[in-house]
């Protein structure tokens, strides 16, 4: 059964004011004054709470994407680029790494996996960081770019695929920021392909 608090807050009011004299103001002002800490105290606490971690297992910036067995109906992927993977609660990050991270289908979920996989499929090479998978969840494994493709993670769906803004003093944006222009230089040094 839902209790309505109003009554509560009034009866807690009325107590001081029903008696006479300066003392009995004083303790209705206090009362006020008591249930407005109280309930700054518990939103303060909220705030503090929502912002104490960042739910976003992964951030990264896509070079391409492989499908498996085929882009029409695929069954695994191969996400390559650079990554910053969450570990622990609040906002810890691994250092950003290149590599790949190779994922199988969901069981549960085949249509959200092909959704988001398609998604990363248009993030490919924009050099946009995206977000994807849950801090509070499996993430799969970051290889190396020389491992050969075996034994995929399931693919964790949870929030989608999220472009972000990046946010210069967020430390998994630095990371990936630094590995993006180190490819760009990279990239425009002489007697390099693009």
């Amino acid at each position: 059964m839902k209790t309505n608090p109003a009554p509560l807050l009034l009866s807690i009011a009325r107590t001081a004011t029903g008696r006479k004299g300066i003392g009995a103001r004083r303790s209705a002002r206090d009362n006020v004054v008591k249930l407005a800490s109280l309930i700054l105290a518990l939103c303060s606490f909220g705030a503090v709470g929502a912002l104490a971690s960042d739910p976003v297992g992964i951030y990264a910036l896509v070079d391409k994407v492989v499908f498996e067995p085929n882009e029409t109906n695929p069954e695994r992927i191969q996400i390559w680029g650079a990554f910053a993977i969450a570990e622990g609660n609040g906002y810890n990050y691994r250092n950003a790494e290149s590599g790949y991270l190779y994922f199988k289908l969901n069981p549960e979920k085949s249509g959200a996996c092909r959704n988001e996989w398609s998604d990363f499929k248009t993030t490919a090479g924009t050099r946009q960081i995206v977000a994807f998978a849950s801090r509070y969840g499996e993430k799969g494994t970051l290889r190396k770019k020389d491992a050969k493709p075996g034994n995929p993670d399931v693919y964790p769906v949870a929030m989608g695929l999220i472009r972000v803004k990046e946010e210069k003093e967020y430390e998994p944006f630095k990371q990936l920021v630094k590995l993006r222009d180190a490819r760009t230089r990279g990239a425009d040094a002489p007697g390099k392909k693009p």
